[in-house]
């Protein structure tokens, strides 16, 4: 049985840059940094749920060429995916992360299910932080 997700992999440009990036701007919490042969294994995590680490992994094998080539574009344009941060408050966080330093796509704005901004790591990953509130289908119309 399936008891929740523990490991979500995010690719990055630098694992080092990255490292820095999650650890002390986000206030990350590195959990494993291995050096092998012809691979880096780097996790980190937020704090409060160790049991969800974040793989910073550089594109390449397994992936081939043509899959590696595509990531780095996207990466470069600064349109790939990310993931969703949860936040008590969005606008002080993203007030914080932009003192900071941390660049970002959407300034907090109110939407249906709560307050949203977009952030962008040090790689071009996009992070949406949530304030979230209750919601229903209907508060969409």
């Amino acid at each position: 049985m399936i008891t929740n997700i523990s490991l979500i992999s995010v690719f990055v440009d630098d694992i080092d840059e990255a490292k820095a990036f999650y650890t002390e701007k986000l206030g990350f919490v590195l959990k494993n940094d291995v050096s092998l042969p012809d691979f880096r294994w780097c996790t980190v995590y937020q704090a409060d749920h160790p049991e969800l680490e974040l793989q910073l992994a550089l594109p390449g094998p397994p992936l081939d060429e043509e899959a590696t080539a595509a990531i780095k574009r996207m990466m470069a344009k600064g349109t790939m995916h990310g993931f969703g941060i949860a936040t008590d408050d969005c606008r002080k966080t993203f007030a914080e992360l932009t003192a900071k330093g941390v660049e970002y796509i959407q300034e907090p704005a109110d939407r249906p299910y709560g307050v949203e901004a977009v952030l962008r790591d040090n790689s071009g990953n996009w992070l949406v932080l949530v304030e979230q509130r209750p919601y229903t289908a209907e508060d969409f119309n």
